[in-house]
């Protein structure tokens, strides 16, 4: 099959537990780094679907490869080739497709459990109706026209949207210990006060193998759903 195209827009941002999925299950897949100055491709019709992950910009930037990736997205979805998005690929999403990123009411930074929100979320998630999942934002999306918001927490609305085979997430289930290690690098760069949405370091290595093993439950429901609208 045609790989599958993973846009990473920083070096510490990595495709993580989705790469270790794909894998898993020999599927091809081809590494987009943009932040190492990599243009994205004019078309979608090398890949099977489009993956972009996380990074500390904001879809509201005035960044040159911005409008290519939102005609990328934009050109992915009307062919109905898959799309999914973590976090700021989620906000890209949302944005390409008519929606809003704004700054959310307060930071989330590290674990904080998501719960479902519609009926069409059996179709990616079965009966799991709320995971721990891994959060570091502070900007958020709103749900864009068709598309239907299939998770939420107690501090952000909007965690997740599904439209056809496309998934926008806010959260990070693609996280490993390894990212997490390496994002608190820059945790005191973050500004934020420890609180119910902010975690410090120690309280996010809190049991974090088996915080992991939990997320990844979510994760493989979500990732296999979304592989299974892959185009040969």
């Amino acid at each position: 099959m045609k790989p599958i195209a993973i846009f990473r827009h920083s070096a510490g941002e990595g495709p993580g537990y989705f790469a270790t999925f794909l894998d898993a299950r020999g599927m091809p897949w081809e590494l987009i780094a943009l932040d190492a100055g990599v243009p994205p491709p004019p078309t979608f019709a090398a890949y099977s679907g489009l993956c972009l992950m996380g990074g500390p910009m904001s879809a509201n930037d005035a960044l040159p490869w911005l409008p290519p990736v939102f005609d990328l997205i934009r050109a992915a979805v009307a062919a109905r080739v898959p799309v999914l998005g973590h976090c700021l690929g989620g906000q890209l999403i949302a944005k390409a497709l008519g929606g809003t990123v704004t700054k959310n009411p307060v930071k989330e930074l590290g674990w904080g459990e998501v719960m479902t929100t519609a009926a069409a979320a059996r179709d990616w998630l079965g009966e799991l109706d709320r995971f721990e999942a891994f959060h570091w934002h502070g900007e958020t999306f709103s749900i864009p026209p068709g598309a239907t918001r299939i998770l939420k927490s107690a501090y952000c609305e909007n965690q997740a949207f599904v439209m056809g085979p496309h998934l926008g997430l806010q959260c990070h289930v693609e996280m490993t210990g390894e990212m997490i290690r390496l994002w608190n690098r820059i945790w005191a760069d973050e500004k934020a006060a420890p609180g119910p949405s902010v975690q410090t370091p120690d309280a996010m290595y809190v049991n974090l193998e088996g915080r992991l093993a939990a997320m990844r439950v979510a994760a493989d429901r979500l990732y296999s759903r979304w592989i299974a609208g892959l185009n040969s």
